[in-house]
Parts: structure tokens; sequence; C-alpha cells
């Protein structure tokens, strides 16, 4: 007989539930670690601890140990699973051990971008969910948590966050977390946008107690994803000047967070920044105490940048002309459609077949292909060509290399890993506004195949070897899994023809 999951029978329930994060980093004894899982269990209301992995980019204890531990003591764990430093196959012999272990529970995630070493970042967020789930039809019981950041305040990154979110719950996604954030309006926006759409799968809301250092650290976009506004910082540390430095105020703002989101109608909290026993029960007893007052405690939690974007309330702004490159490779695929199986079509299958049977021809395509796209677009040969379905805007100039969506890590805009720059996602926005193709931004990207690297995408397009939308050819699926494989058309070409 298979072990209780009180967090998917929570959830499947509709029972209001606390998950609460065990940060499993290098500067946490393992044995404290474990202790705070046994008192955490005793705890009603409390049905897993979030175990992390790779948090704020740097690796700590192995997530599965201190699970397996904390399971032993009573604590229902979820694992959290991050791309970062493993190709698809190291995550797919995690996934089985998991499974093996009989943990269920995962929290899948990009993860942020380590600190002091060279990244593999194999698939991203989504992909893995597709991963996860693929196992899932092969027999594996896991139960998928993914997270989703409302508090974004530019139009692209706002959007997007959603776009994501509903890929990764069509990629087979059980429910959300938010991220942190202390903005009742953005807590809205996200219930109202999965209620406009008919999504009604559960969705946790963050709840952080928030001491000085770490509104400080915050206030610098440390760890990437999290902000607090210059207002709160500032309250914090005042507060932070009382005898108990600052214990009872922030203790007292998570309680009033926990009671507003349960009163927006969300599934449960996942409470992070204490570990604390008598914390977590205080703060839980005390939210219940609160919860008839929650509408008027709502008008407290209005920290937002100013001129903030909220997607229920702000102007869109008009959307900016396409450049040159996009206007004509837009033309071209008007011009000389070849998705359909005509004459055109037919003949280019005849040509890459007849250069792909003679390799000094096939390398020479790639050359003069490489010699183009590299400094028009930033190609890195990767030999699965998705310019179309990303607005011509190359995956692999992403420091991440994601294919489906932005991180969490965005700041206005701005990358994660190299804030000065620009975040490749903010033009794949643009570009789909002004075209009218915001919809198409929703159709799963699969990771490409790493073996075609250094190949032509022309060749491996037309005969049919690529890794593309409606064709997964990423060599990711576990072997007793059936093939997912859609028989959908393709949509645009390895050009980047929009067709």
């Amino acid at each position: 007989m298979p072990a209780r999951n009180p967090l998917r029978e929570a959830l499947e329930a509709g029972r209001f539930c606390y998950v609460v994060e065990l940060v499993a980093s290098r500067i946490s004894r393992e044995a404290r670690l474990l202790e705070i899982a046994t008192q955490l269990a005793q705890i009603p209301g409390v049905v897993a601890g979030s175990v992390t992995s790779y948090a704020g980019g740097s690796p700590g204890h192995d997530p599965i140990r201190v699970g397996t531990a904390a399971r032993a003591r009573g604590l229902t764990p979820n694992i959290h699973v991050t791309c970062v430093s493993r190709d698809r196959h190291e995550l797919g012999s995690l996934l089985k051990d998991l499974n093996a272990l009989g943990l269920e529970n995962v929290f899948a995630l990009t993860g942020d971008y380590p600190k002091g070493s060279t990244p593999v970042f194999d698939l991203d967020s989504v992909e893995l969910v597709t991963l996860i789930n693929q196992y899932r039809e092969a027999g594996m019981p896991f139960w998928i948590s993914v997270a989703v950041s409302p508090f974004k305040y530019t139009e692209p990154d706002c959007v997007y966050q959603y776009i994501k979110l509903e890929k990764k719950f069509a990629a087979g996604a059980d429910y959300a977390i938010t991220q942190l954030g202390f903005d009742v309006r953005k807590f809205r926006e996200l219930r109202r946008y999965l209620h406009e759409r008919g999504i009604q799968k559960p969705v946790l809301g963050n709840v952080y107690v928030l001491n000085k250092r770490a509104a400080e650290k915050m206030a610098k976009g440390e760890p990437p994803g999290c902000w607090v506004a210059p207002e709160l910082v500032e309250k914090v540390r005042t507060e932070s000047q009382a005898k108990d430095g600052g214990e009872a105020a922030r203790l007292e703002r998570a309680a009033r967070m926990v009671a507003v989101i349960r009163g927006l109608g969300y599934s449960g909290v996942y409470l992070g920044g204490t570990q604390k026993a008598e914390h977590i029960r205080w703060i839980i007893e005390r939210s219940e105490s609160l919860a008839p007052q929650w509408e008027q405690l709502a008008e407290e939690f209005t920290y937002a940048p100013k001129n903030a974007f909220y997607l229920y309330e702000t102007p869109r702004q008009p959307a900016k002309p396409l450049g040159l490159w996009p206007r004509t490779l837009n033309f071209l695929g008007r011009t000389f459609p070849v998705r359909q199986e005509t004459w055109l079509r037919k003949a280019l299958v005849s040509t890459f077949r007849w250069i792909d049977r003679h390799p000094t021809l096939a390398r020479q395509l790639e050359r003069a292909e490489f010699a183009f796209k590299s400094p028009v677009f930033g190609c890195q040969a990767c030999g699965n060509c998705v310019l179309g379905d990303m607005e011509y805007v190359c995956p692999q100039t992403c420091p991440k290399q994601l294919r489906n969506g932005p991180c969490g890590g965005t700041n206005n805009g701005q990358c994660e890993v190299i804030p000065e720059q620009a975040c490749i996602w903010v033009r794949v926005y643009e570009r789909a506004k002004t075209a009218k193709e915001l919809e198409l931004l929703k159709i799963y990207i699969p990771p490409p195949d790493r073996s075609l690297k250094g190949t032509s995408s022309y060749i491996n397009y037309f005969l049919g070897r690529d890794s593309r939308p409606g064709r997964d050819r990423s060599n990711q699926s576990p072997p007793s899994a059936p093939s997912r494989t859609s028989e959908k058309d393709e949509s645009k070409v390895a050009l980047g023809q929009k067709i």
C-alpha cells in the first residue's frame, strides 16, 4: 500500500494548507534541518516541507537525502528539482531515484544561475515538467509543482510569466507556487488571469517572514526574482530597532498576509523566511483569528514600484514596429510557403536529401548557414533552429538557453545573469505583440537534439530530423514511456520564415 501524501490529499480535497520551505544550504546543519522537520510535522495544517536545491545559485545539502530523512521524521517532503548542472539524462536518473524512494512531490524549477561554475541548462522548467510527466505516464506517481511570479512590473515580464505558467500546466503541472511579493493587486491579478481562462489548478501564495537582512538583500535583487520595495525596507529597518529585533512585527505581517491570501481564494500558503516551529504555529493561529478582516488587511500590502504595470489596470503601450530582418523573413515566408506539400517543399526536400548524401557539401552548407545566422541572430549552430517560433530571437543567446519563456529572475526586463543586458524574451514578446501572435507564444518548444549540433538546420528541418514544436526528437523520453511526438503540423521553418 503506497504511503499517504498529505500535500496531494489537501490540494485535491480543497483544504487550505501550508508548505514550509526548508533551506538546505551549506551553512545549515543537516541535523538541525531534521530536528525542524520533526517539529513541523506536529503542526496542524502543515502538509509538507519543501527542500531547496541550488537556492540562490549555490549548491547545498542533497535534497533527496534531506527529504528522505525528513519523511522518516513525519514530514512529507516536496523536493526541488532544478535544471542547474544536470542534463536530461541525469535528470531522468534523479527522477528514477525519487520514485524508487517513494518521493512523489517535486518542485520543477529552471533554477538560479550557479555561482562560480560553468552551468549546464539542458532543459528549461517547461521541458522539465514535460519530462516528469512522461515518467508519470510510465507509472511513476509524481505530483508536480511549478513556480510563477506575478510580481513583475513591466508588460513583457508580467504577461510572459502568465503565458509560461499556462505552458507549465499544459505540460502536466498539478499546482503552482508564487514567488514572494508584498503586493495584493498582483495576487488578485494572477487569480483573475487563471479564472478568465478556466484554469482551476491549485495555487499557493508565497508568504515570507521578512527580516532586515533579507529585506536589504532583496532590495538589490538577491536572490534573483525577489524584490522588496524601498518603503518596506525602511519599515523593516525601523521595526528591527525594537527590543525583539522586529520579530513580533514581521510575524504579524506574515499572519496578515496569510489571512489575505486565504481570503483571495488561494489553495494554501508557501511559508519561507523562518523554519522555527513556534513561529509557524503562531502565524497559522493568528491568521485564523484575522480571517474575517482580510479585506481591510489587504489594503496594507501595496508595495510596488512607481509606474508599475498591472495587466487589468495599466493601458498597453503601442506595439513597436518590426525591424528589417523580421519584416524581410515575414515577407519571404508569405511569398514562399514551405509547410504545405507544394512543389516548392518537395523540391527543397529532394535538394537537401541530395546534399545530405555528400558530407562535404553538407558541411559547406552548415558553414554558410552559420556565417549568415551568427552575426544576424547570434546562432550557435545547434542544428535545431526555432527562430520562427521565437520571433527570430535565438534561444542560444539566453545565458540559460531557455526555449519556453523567461526565468523568474528578470528585473524590469533585464537579464538575471547579465543585468546590463535586456532579457531576450522582451524582444520575443514585443515582436509577437506587433505581429498579433501572442497566442503562438504558448506553443511548447521541446529541447534540442544535442546530437545535431554543428549540422545544417536546413537539412535537419526538411529531412525531419530536428526537435521543434510538433516534433520532439530530443531523446528525453524514458525508455518505458510512450512517445509524446505530436502529429501537429509544424508552424514555421528552420530558416525562420513564418508560413
